[in-house]
């Protein structure tokens, strides 16, 4: 076996669970599925529910910590995000902030 291919195992083997769950899981594209039921296809929401395309990945990220510790009140969306880890939360908002 070739010397770099038993490396690669090995890193792969040691790998903390935590990273290999961050790698294994569903992205942030397919987790951002869920919210365009309110928030409008793609984010953009014609209705009275703010839409999501354009904001930035920061704002994102603070809303859904607020929303998750009950700091910000909300009909549902602080239901919703006590479903996300903190880890799950930042690749919504990766790719939410990807939007246009």
């Amino acid at each position: 076996m070739d010397i770099r291919v038993s490396a690669a195992v090995l890193a792969a083997w040691l790998m903390p669970a935590a990273v290999w769950a961050q790698t294994t899981g569903p992205s942030g594209q397919a987790m951002a599925q869920t919210c365009y039921v309110c928030h409008g296809p793609e984010g953009k929401s014609a209705g009275p529910i703010a839409p999501l395309a354009g904001l930035p990945k920061d704002h994102i990220i603070r809303q859904m910590t607020e929303f998750k510790t009950d700091r910000r009140p909300g009909t549902i969306m602080n239901r919703i995000a006590k479903g996300y880890s903190d880890e799950q939360i930042v690749a919504i908002a990766d790719f939410i902030a990807t939007l246009k």
